[in-house]
């Protein structure tokens, strides 16, 4: 009894000594100061490491893969995980069929640091694109980055709706911005313009030293008929016109593109016993 007295009166005295539990607001706003202590500096840099920012920018390239943008291919260097490579497809507006090549600069301090850049390859007319260094004015939509809030796929997906939504406020290019709003028509013969020159440029890459820098070829039956072929198995076509799945279930589709247009179309395929009538044609 002595023993349990004497213990007892020990922790009191060690109560006494140490402070209270803090309550749940306190340990949370602790913690978030803990993390931030760990994850970042004074000037704005992580200290994760090198092994840490090759994680968080595979994890930004998978959320990309995910969104499966439409009209924006983009793949990182092989030389360097800081810098993306990118072809953005316009499909209507002043820009149709326009094939802009351009290049994700992520800060190597990610993703404390400043927001990514977008630079394109070649001049583009546009009031949001800088006529010398070919930046898009991309702080317009995130004035701050914000981690774990903002993400790489969201700084694209704010490029191409540039294209088709155009914004003329804090201009890059004065003249693009004077244009569009002062004499419409002449705007859209420079934009033609420039998607023509584009264009014709397209092809002109036929070697580059990163292995992942996307390269376009004028098609050729000799390369390019094998592969057509093989995305085309799977798919018979039946006595009575219709095209039939020959492995699996389900819907399956084919997409492709008419000579000298980029406007993508698609045809279901079922099964016959789906009853529904022959492929149709659609426009995306």
């Amino acid at each position: 009894m002595s023993r349990l007295v004497a213990s007892t009166s020990n922790q009191d005295n060690m109560s006494k000594m140490l402070p209270s539990v803090p309550d749940m607001d306190t340990q949370l706003q602790l913690a978030a100061k803990m993390i931030d202590k760990k994850t970042a500096t004074h000037k704005g840099q992580h200290s994760y490491g090198s092994y840490f920012l090759e994680y968080s920018l595979m994890a930004e390239y998978n959320l990309l893969l995910k969104q499966k943008l439409p009209g924006i291919y983009c793949i990182p260097s092989a030389n360097s995980s800081l810098t993306w490579f990118g072809v953005l497809f316009i499909r209507q507006g002043h820009y149709q069929e326009g094939v802009f090549r351009f290049q994700v600069i992520i800060p190597d301090n990610y993703p404390d640091g400043d927001v990514p850049k977008v630079v394109f390859e070649a001049p583009v007319f546009h009031p949001c694109i800088d006529p010398v260094s070919h930046v898009l004015n991309v702080k317009q939509g995130f004035h701050k980055w914000k981690r774990n809030v903002n993400h790489i796929w969201q700084v694209l997906l704010y490029a191409r709706r540039l294209f088709y939504k155009i914004e003329i406020n804090n201009p890059l290019n004065m003249e693009a911005a004077s244009l569009f709003e002062k004499d419409p028509e002449a705007f859209k013969k420079r934009a033609a313009s420039c998607v023509t020159d584009w264009r014709e440029q397209l092809y002109l890459v036929e070697d580059h030293p990163d292995p992942h820098y996307l390269i376009f070829s004028s098609y050729q039956d000799q390369l390019h008929d094998q592969v057509r072929d093989k995305m085309k198995e799977g798919v018979k076509e039946s006595d009575d016109g219709r095209q039939q799945v020959l492995v699996g279930g389900g819907t399956q589709s084919k997409s492709y593109v008419a000579t000298g247009s980029l406007t993508i179309f698609s045809e279901n395929v079922l099964p016959s016993d789906a009853g529904i009538e022959g492929p149709k044609s659609m426009p995306k």
